[in-house]
């Protein structure tokens, strides 16, 4: 059975997952994609994402301390699971396959 393949953006996301580990919440991942892509990203999209991900089984959350600076509300903390780092590496790893020697630079 073929395992599954991640969009684009939800390798962005577990990529960012593993890069801020420990520390890995909805804004800080949309700051680590931007930093690192240049793409300004909703953190609806990034939220909706990673819910998404959870879901597969590729990401638990947890809820950290709340904090006077975010009036009282607590952070939600993602943590990739091990499924999710199969997923990232086949998916990756797919992704690389297929575009091991291709010749780009057509144009129109």
């Amino acid at each position: 059975m073929a395992r599954p393949f991640l969009g684009a953006f939800e390798q962005l996301v577990l990529a960012a997952l593993v890069r801020l580990h420990k520390d890995a919440y909805g804004m800080a991942v949309r700051q680590e994609i931007a930093e690192r892509t240049g793409r300004d990203i909703a953190i609806g999209a990034v939220y909706a994402t990673l819910d998404r991900l959870e879901q597969k089984g590729f990401v638990v959350s947890r809820t950290g301390e709340s904090t006077p600076e975010r009036g009282g509300k607590a952070k939600r903390y993602f943590d990739l699971t091990a499924a999710g780092e199969q997923a990232l590496r086949d998916s990756v790893g797919q992704l690389q396959r297929m575009v091991k020697g291709l010749k780009l630079g057509w144009t129109s």
